[in-house]
């Protein structure tokens, strides 16, 4: 699967989602993206008082998965839960990522499709580079197009049509 915007030209569609340790940071990212005129579907949560991050991480990425949107962007405490809860979802493909350069390979390697960003590593200005470095990376294809494949071989769909 193919992101369908592979760069910083033009605008992209992005869902957010966050719990209660990254809500601060999803409004500060919010607001970074919108001023950039990206369009955002923000599925919550709005406070920082006390959620469940699996609730938020499903909604955005289901928007991911059935092409609502063009990519998620996720924040927690340590971006992990966000990022398991993520990878749940069929065609869904999430990574936490704590600088540009770990950004840049989820794309290009992984053709990554929903952010996992901790709150607790990550600063404001640390998060916007980061986003920028994801968004205007491609997909290389080649090579990681087979280890991708492979991947989305293993989600349930897949096994139920191709047996065990």
């Amino acid at each position: 699967m193919s992101c369908p915007r592979d760069t910083l030209e033009g605008h992209v569609k992005l869902a957010l989602g966050a719990d209660h340790k990254g809500y601060q940071l999803k409004r500060d990212i919010r607001g970074y993206l919108e001023s950039l005129g990206h369009e955002i579907i923000d599925f919550g949560t709005d406070s920082d008082e006390a959620v469940d991050y699996p609730d938020f991480a499903e909604a955005a990425s289901r928007a991911v998965a059935t092409g609502e949107v063009d990519y998620g962007l996720t924040f927690c405490w340590t971006g992990t839960g966000m990022a398991i809860a993520a990878n749940k979802i069929p065609g869904v493909r999430a990574a936490v990522v704590l600088n540009t350069d770990m950004a840049e390979l989820a794309k290009q390697h992984n053709n990554v499709n929903v952010l996992a960003i901790p709150s607790k590593y990550v600063e404001p200005e640390q998060a916007k580079a980061i986003v920028e470095a994801w968004l205007g990376a491609r997909f290389e294809g080649g090579r990681h197009q087979r280890r991708v494949g492979k991947i989305s071989a293993l989600e349930p769909h897949a096994q139920a049509s191709t047996g065990p």
